[in-house]
């Protein structure tokens, strides 16, 4: 027990080392010792990250990390404030505005990316759960409007699927792509009274997560999915922050937290996990009592 407990955290600074600054050059010996050895990461691949155009937002963290640890970004909303992000990111960063719910304008976008920095080899589907200038109704699923029903799939499921379908020929022409989909835990593990839509989506991105990872597999693609639980962005509530003080964590997470787990799944190193779902909620969803007691 003494010897296994000295080796792990060894093990742990060799799973996150090379992806929080870039490019790393680190191994292990047999004795547990650390060496110098070649990690790639992400470095030179060209990334797509969906969804990006909050600057307190998980997609934008996601863009940030992949562009420190070395990698081409592009980044996409659907709003010209994508071009503060782009800004931010600075020289080398390609932004474009579009709906991703519009199959055509997922082409497009691919295209667009492929011209200016080359194929698309990592894309993070983060765009969903709503969309800026349009309110989303939250409603219980009897009374749930038709057109709030379809809505919510397309911008939080078809927008993924759309936009992994437009460069996912491409990554299997090449024999290499990495796919991570930013679902939650709404849906997959848990629900939230109104916000069915929103659970059917999610639960269904893991599903399709599942599928690609299957059909991709010998093509050199992983595919993975994020869980995300309780994150404070800038559109969180007060009640999703309180909720988030009641997790075994004791606090709501960050996107940058949220956004290291892609950058790991994102990189060359994770080749031989595909078809998951990493949960990253503080251990909210493994606790039975999520309130204070008395």
């Amino acid at each position: 027990m003494i010897a296994s407990a000295s080796v792990m955290p060894v093990f742990l600074l060799l799973l996150l080392l090379p992806f929080l600054s870039g490019p790393r050059r680190i191994s292990l010996c047999g004795d547990g010792r650390i060496k110098r050895a070649a990690m790639a990461g992400v470095a030179g691949r060209v990334a797509l990250v969906t969804g990006a155009g909050a600057a307190d937002g998980i997609g934008f963290a996601c863009a940030r990390l992949l562009a420190a640890a070395g990698a081409r970004v592009a980044i996409t909303s659907t709003t010209p404030r994508i071009f503060d992000r782009q800004r931010e990111l600075g020289q080398g960063c390609f932004a474009a505005t579009a709906d991703l719910a519009d199959a055509a304008q997922a082409d497009a976008l691919a295209a667009a990316v492929r011209k200016a920095l080359g194929p698309v080899e990592i894309l993070v589907n983060n765009a969903g759960m709503a969309q800026t200038g349009r309110k989303v109704k939250r409603a219980r699923l009897a009374r749930l409007p038709e057109d709030s029903w379809r809505f919510g799939l397309s911008i939080s499921l078809d927008s993924a699927f759309h936009m992994t379908r437009a460069v996912l020929p491409g990554m299997i022409r090449r024999g290499y792509g990495r796919i991570v989909n930013i679902s939650s835990v709404t849906g997959p593990l848990v629900g939230i009274d109104g916000s069915g839509v929103y659970a059917t989506a999610k639960a269904g991105l893991l599903g399709m997560t599942r599928v690609l990872a299957i059909e991709n597999g010998r093509h050199g693609i992983t595919v993975n999915c994020i869980g995300p639980g309780w994150i404070r962005t800038g559109s969180s509530s007060p009640a999703e922050i309180t909720a988030g003080a009641f997790t075994p964590a004791g606090r709501p997470g960050t996107p940058a937290e949220v956004g290291h787990v892609a950058l790991f799944l994102a990189s060359e190193e994770a080749s031989y996990v595909t078809g998951q779902m990493i949960v990253v909620d503080g251990g909210n969803t493994i606790q039975e009592f999520k309130v204070a007691l008395p």
